[in-house]
């Protein structure tokens, strides 16, 4: 137990000194980026990220390694992910729990193919393609530190080609969850994605980007619908792009369009930006089928085209149980250009063995 107590206390410390050390950095200078692409057709659906979510759902766990719980043990989930032009992205993992030792560990591969990148030569004349994917290995493990306390670790390896150049790194996730069952809540603090690159592209060492979040959720007493709320990024606070096309327009009303008439307050949004909204309706015998709906406001703010209405930022999804089988669908609303459709299927492998 004070292996795990130091190894959590190492982690905040590495996380803390490069966080601080890249407060400043802007986005779009991080690399390895698909690392924080939604894992799961259900995250997906429920604006993008879940992380005070405790029950089978093992895909859970790649975001908060605290998720992990007997319930997962022989869970085998699958995700793809059909995402924007023809890239390709899914996720694959399994979860086993060993008694003896009072811990639930995970294993999971996260891959990213970018699909036909032309190759031509400066004339305009195609020579071929660019082979371009990244790949990401994980391992995970989760431990009770009190009845309703549970402390959980993710390591992961991830390796990148983009044609002739070739990069490694090494992150790790920490998780805590708080789950009342007498009050039906949830509280999760994960801080994710704390590493440095192993290999470069090239000569200069480059930054991942940390995340730091805390969210609750909170199912009700009288009507089967869970409501969470996730705040991120809030090793950051300043999270807004500066868009000099903007300069003379005061943004910004929450979930609004970008209109010359808007004249919100630049701060009240920036707030906003660090929040993930979503519910889920657990119907039916064993909540068999699930309804879900998420609001992500940094996404409407950064992907909405100014005077033109559009659902960015809005996610929604269905998950159903068949027979073994549960299938999840999901859909985020990026841009006008259109979103990401993300299917998964799980299934316990001991119902078969």
């Amino acid at each position: 137990m004070k292996k795990i107590y130091l190894s959590a206390v190492f982690a905040l410390v590495l996380g803390a000194c490069s966080t601080t050390a890249l407060a400043q950095v802007n986005g779009g200078r991080q690399v390895f980026q698909f690392l924080t692409l939604s894992p799961s057709a259900r995250a997906t659906a429920l604006g993008g990220a879940q992380i005070s979510v405790r029950d089978e759902d093992v895909s859970l766990a790649a975001l908060n390694p605290a998720a992990l719980n007997p319930l997962m043990d022989g869970r085998l989930a699958f995700n793809h992910n059909f995402f924007l032009t023809d890239i390709q992205h899914g996720y694959v993992a399994y979860a086993h729990t060993l008694p003896k030792i009072n811990m639930t560990v995970q294993g999971g591969i996260q891959y990213l193919n970018y699909g036909d990148i032309v190759r031509a030569d400066e004339y305009g004349n195609r020579i071929g393609t660019v082979p371009a994917s990244e790949n990401a290995f994980l391992l995970g493990a989760a431990r009770p530190l009190s009845d309703k306390l549970t402390l959980g670790l993710n390591a992961r390896m991830a390796f990148s080609r983009l044609d002739m150049a070739r990069a490694s790194a090494l992150s790790t996730d920490i998780g805590l969850m708080y789950a009342d069952t007498v009050k039906r809540m949830n509280i999760a603090f994960v801080w994710r994605n704390l590493g440095t690159q192993t290999a470069n592209y090239f000569d200069t060492k480059e930054a991942m980007e940390s995340n730091l979040q805390i969210a609750f959720s909170k199912r009700l007493r009288y009507l089967p619908f869970r409501l969470s709320v996730l705040a991120h990024t809030l090793n950051r606070w300043d999270i807004r792009y500066d868009d000099p096309a903007l300069e003379d327009d005061q943004v910004l009303s929450i979930g609004g369009d970008n209109t010359d008439q808007d004249k919100g307050n630049p701060g009240v949004d920036n707030f906003f930006r660090h929040f993930i909204f979503n519910g889920e309706f657990l119907l039916g015998r064993n909540e068999s089928f699930r309804l879900r709906i998420g609001y992500n406001h940094m996404r409407k703010r950064e992907l909405t085209v100014r005077n033109y209405r559009s659902l960015a930022g809005f996610s929604g999804g269905v998950g159903i149980k068949i027979n073994r089988f549960r299938l999840d669908v999901g859909y985020g609303s990026y841009h006008l250009a259109g979103g990401v459709m993300h299917l998964g299927l799980s299934t316990n492998l001991k119902d078969f063995f």
